[in-house]
Parts: C-alpha cells; structure tokens; sequence
C-alpha cells in the first residue's frame, strides 16, 4: 500500500482516514516530505500551519 496525503492537513498516513483531521479526501499525487518533530519551535511548521508532530506532504494535488 502506498502512503496518501490528506488534501486539508498535508498529513502522510498509509490508511483510509487521515489520522490529524479524520477527512477521507486523500491524494496519491503528492510530491515532498517534510518531518516535524517540535511543532511548536520550529518555523517550518508555523509556514505550514502545522500544531502537531508528524509527517506532512510539502504539496499535494
């Protein structure tokens, strides 16, 4: 199974649901990987709009 990116939160998760925002409009067609480990301290997850640690797609289609 291939991981999907969830077209609200940009979370990267392998199953149906997004596990952040529980939507079910996941994308295959996503391009870039970002890791946020202290979402709170870092300014990459404040451009992006993240508040929780995980693993986020940097552009989904």
């Amino acid at each position: 199974m291939t991981d999907k990116a969830c077209r609200a939160c940009h979370t990267i998760s392998a199953g149906p649901v997004c596990p952040n925002c529980k939507a079910t409009n996941l994308s295959s067609d996503w391009t870039g990987m970002v890791y946020i480990i202290d979402a709170e301290g870092s300014v990459i997850a404040e451009k992006m709009g993240v508040i929780k640690k995980g693993k986020y797609a940097l552009r989904v289609r």
